[in-house]
């Protein structure tokens, strides 16, 4: 897990999701509230789902990670 202060986690994850190749996961919008992180946005898939979680997880800090995106058909 990379070290950040947590001032700067939704900053750093809105990053990790910008340095994506998978321009879907650019789109996602990273929203900090309390001890979350909350993902929101549509891909078409659920692996791109899951690509968007764990990316974010990676910078997370400790604080929970509830994804909310959508998989449209």
């Amino acid at each position: 897990m990379i070290k950040t202060p947590n001032k700067d986690v939704a900053d750093a994850a809105n990053a990790a999701l910008a340095k994506s190749s998978v321009r879907e996961l650019r789109m996602i919008r990273v929203d900090r509230s309390n001890n979350d992180l909350q993902l929101t946005g549509s891909v078409r898939s659920f692996y791109h789902k899951q690509l968007a979680q764990e990316a974010v997880r990676s910078v997370a800090c400790g604080l929970r990670v509830i994804n909310r995106v959508d998989v449209a058909s």
